[in-house]
């Protein structure tokens, strides 16, 4: 597989989020941490990399789904069990051996905003 070096025409920067992140699910709090990474890569949206100890184990399932990133590497996803046992597909992604320009959000996950809330609180006082 490809490998690419994030540079001047892919950027990639990582970087503590120095806030409290807390991610819901119809309204109930599935992850909150104040050791985000916040990833800008190219011109897509910044996401928050939560550290995955601090999502609750309970809403996530494996997923079958993978991707490759050249820039990130393989990228394993999970689905999100709703309090009624429902399932939203594909909801949360990870990249459990990221190439080394990104390996700081090896045991971070990320989440579809369009599928959960984010809510980035006041900056936490380094």
């Amino acid at each position: 597989m490809d490998v690419k070096i994030p540079g001047p025409d892919h950027p990639i920067t990582i970087e503590p989020t120095a806030a409290r992140v807390v991610v819901r699910l119809g309204g109930r709090v599935i992850a909150d941490t104040t050791a985000a990474l916040t990833l800008r890569e190219s011109s897509y949206p910044a996401a928050q990399y939560v550290p995955l100890a601090d999502v609750d184990p309970a809403v996530l399932r494996p997923s079958e789904t993978t991707t490759y990133c050249p820039y990130k590497g393989t990228c394993s996803y999970y689905d999100l069990v709703t309090g009624d046992g429902a399932e939203i597909g594909d909801a949360v992604w990870t990249y459990p051996a990221p190439h080394p320009a990104v390996a700081e959000i090896a045991g971070h996950a990320a989440f579809y905003p369009d599928r959960v809330e984010i809510t980035v609180h006041d900056r936490v006082a380094p």
